[in-house]
Formats: C-alpha cells, sequence, structure tokens
C-alpha cells in the first residue's frame, strides 16, 4: 500500500501573501528564527520587487537565491547550500522552473518547501516529481517530496501571461487520455490502478471540462484552475507514481523535448494537449468531446503554429513510447504507420 502525505495548506485568496508568516508558522514552528531562503528567478524579483521585499521582512533570517537554468546541478547547488548553511525553510516564488528546483532542492535537503507560484502552468506545484534540466536542453524527471503548504495569490496569477494558464488548461485537459491510458495498461496487466487516484485525476479534469466560467482572468477561473491542478498533482502523490496524469500524451511531448529541442519549444501544457488529441483518436474514443473542449478555451493546439512539421509529428509520434519504454500506454497496440500520422495531422492543421 502507497503511503503519501498531503499539504498542510492549500489557499487560493487574494492579497493572501500579506500574511504568509502567519501561515508558515502553522507548519513549521517557531518559524521566525529559522533560515529561510526564497527562490526565484531575476525577471520575478524585478516584476514583483515590493511582494518579495514584503515577504523578506516578515521573516527575520531570510535571504533571496536567484535560480538562472533550472538544472539539476543547480538544484543539488541549491540543497548543499541549504544544508551548509543551516536553512530551516525554502520557499519557491515562481512558475515551474522555480517550483521545481526549489522543490528538488528542499526534498534532497529534507526541508520544509512552501509553494507560491506566479503562474498556473501545470501540476508540477503539487506533484511528487520535478522536471529539470540535464544535458544542453535536455530535461529529465525526478522523484521528490510533494510541498509542506501552496499558497496562490490570485492577484499575482491574474498578472500572468494569458497563455501560461492555457498551459495550465492544456496539462488539466490530457488526463482525459492519461486515465484512459491507465485503464488500458491495468487490462493487459502491465500496471495496478489505484481507484481513489483515478478519481481525484478524474475530478480535475472534470472541473475543467464542466465549468462554465471560460473566461481564463476572471478570479473564479483561476481558483477553479489552482484545485484542478493542485488535485492532479496529489493524485500522482497518492498513485505513487505519474500514470493519474501521464499518458501517450505525455510521451508525445516527451518525445518533442528530447529529440527536437533544438528546432521547437512547445510549453508542456500545449503540447500534452496537442498529443491528448491524437491519443483520443489512437484509443477508438468520441473525438467530439475532446474537440469542443480544446475549442472551449481557445487551445492553440494547431503543429504549425509552434513549427510542428508533419515529419516533426510524425517522428515525434513515432519515437514517442521510447521516451518511457517501461509505461505501457496505447502507442503499445496502435497504427503509428506515416500515413494514419499524416492524416492525423492533417486534421488538427484543418481543424485548428
Amino acid at each position: 500500500m502507497n503511503r503519501f502525505k498531503l499539504p498542510y495548506h492549500m489557499i487560493v485568496e487574494e492579497g493572501v501573501l500579506s500574511r504568509i508568516d502567519e501561515l508558515i508558522s502553522d507548519t513549521v514552528p517557531d518559524v521566525a528564527n529559522k533560515k529561510v531562503i526564497i527562490v526565484t528567478e531575476e525577471s520575478l524579483k524585478k516584476l514583483f520587487n515590493d511582494t518579495i521585499d514584503e515577504i523578506i521582512k516578515d521573516f527575520k533570517y531570510s535571504e533571496i537565491y536567484l535560480v538562472e537554468e533550472g538544472t539539476f546541478d543547480q538544484a543539488v547547488e541549491l540543497a548543499k547550500y541549504v544544508c551548509m548553511n543551516d536553512i530551516g525553510v525554502v520557499i519557491g516564488f515562481g512558475g515551474g522552473k522555480v517550483l521545481d528546483l526549489a522543490k528538488y532542492a528542499a526534498f534532497v535537503s529534507k526541508v520544509k518547501f512552501i509553494c507560491l507560484p506566479t503562474t498556473l502552468s501545470n501540476d508540477s506545484l503539487a506533484s511528487p516529481v520535478a522536471v529539470l534540466g540535464t544535458e544542453g536542453l535536455k530535461r529529465k524527471t525526478f522523484g521528490c517530496t510533494i510541498p509542506s503548504s501552496i499558497i496562490v495569490d490570485v492577484g499575482i496569477i491574474m498578472s500572468c501571461p494569458e497563455k501560461q494558464l492555457l498551459a495550465g488548461v492544456g496539462d488539466t485537459i490530457s488526463k482525459y487520455t492519461a486515465l484512459n491510458d491507465w485503464r488500458i495498461a491495468e487490462k493487459r496487466g502491465k500496471t495496478q490502478l489505484d481507484d481513489f487516484a483515478y478519481m481525484m485525476s478524474k475530478m480535475a479534469f472534470n472541473s475543467i471540462c464542466y465549468n462554465e466560467e471560460k473566461s481564463i482572468k476572471s478570479k473564479s477561473f483561476i481558483k477553479v484552475l489552482t484545485q484542478a491542478l493542485v488535485m492532479g498533482g496529489l493524485a500522482m502523490e497518492v498513485a505513487g507514481n505519474s500514470r493519474p496524469s501521464s499518458g501517450s500524451e505525455h510521451l508525445f511531448c516527451h518525445s518533442l523535448e528530447e529529440n527536437f529541442a533544438d528546432e521547437l519549444y512547445v510549453p508542456h501544457g500545449i503540447a500534452v494537449a496537442m498529443g491528448s488529441y491524437a491519443a483520443c483518436i489512437f484509443q477508438n474514443r468520441n473525438i467530439t468531446k475532446i474537440r469542443k473542449l480544446l475549442h472551449a478555451y481557445n487551445m492553440p493546439v494547431k503543429p504549425s503554429d509552434w513549427k510542428i512539421t508533419e515529419e516533426i509529428f510524425t517522428d515525434a509520434w513515432q519515437r514517442a513510447k521510447y521516451t518511457r519504454a517501461e509505461r505501457y500506454t496505447i502507442l503499445d497496440e496502435t497504427d503509428l504507420s506515416c500515413e494514419k500520422l499524416s492524416e492525423i495531422y492533417n486534421m488538427m492543421e484543418e481543424e485548428f
């Protein structure tokens, strides 16, 4: 039986960071006398200078650490610094790159990690994994722990670029095919399915699928999206693996990242949403549901808009299953011929 933990806090409010010291004291007793390191990046330090200054003032022994590349080496370097300087709390203030690095460093150094996201681009804010750079433009997923607290300031999220929020929506939409891949793998005797984790991930998908508010910059939608991403991340913690959120559509994304990083860049959430359209066809499911959902949120999933040619699209799908060879998905039993993939590519070019 998998043993898992949950965050102490999951708060989504406007202006909540003004009382960050009070909230963290619930999670970290005597935090006022502990050393705190605030992990962020230069661009965010400039953009949210007043907010970061307020956080620094709330903690007597605090300092800033700026993320540069978001690599595994820098995460280990930060973990060493945390250990050598007796730092008791790591606060991540930023997007995926910052949060993943801070989360992994806190995990390695065995200290509390507090997550303060500035965007909602994927479920890494709550997941037990961190995606870090390794060699060149390549990235790898590393297991770690989930945050002790997740505190989201609605006002800060509303100021982030719309495309980042769309990426968060796309990451949630992709659970539609990820969960079905998990079911397929279970039926083939390739894995075990955790009913509770499955339910949590499905609830995350449903909250976006059936949400009447489609204005992604509205306060109510930001709360719904935050809850969906957190629920998706916690589903992985409950399952003990990433199957509740990652199927063939994610393998397509990994293939783009690992094989075509020098040629193009597609945000993770957009890439997996794009992959879900094709994966839905591979799974012989009714494409209408995913099509309506992608259109409802105006998801930018037209391949050519991201410099994905028919050749790259085809090659990425044909190499996708090898990015996680141990993971059984529909790709292990479907037609990945050039003709079939060309048909899907052209369908998406016309559709979007």
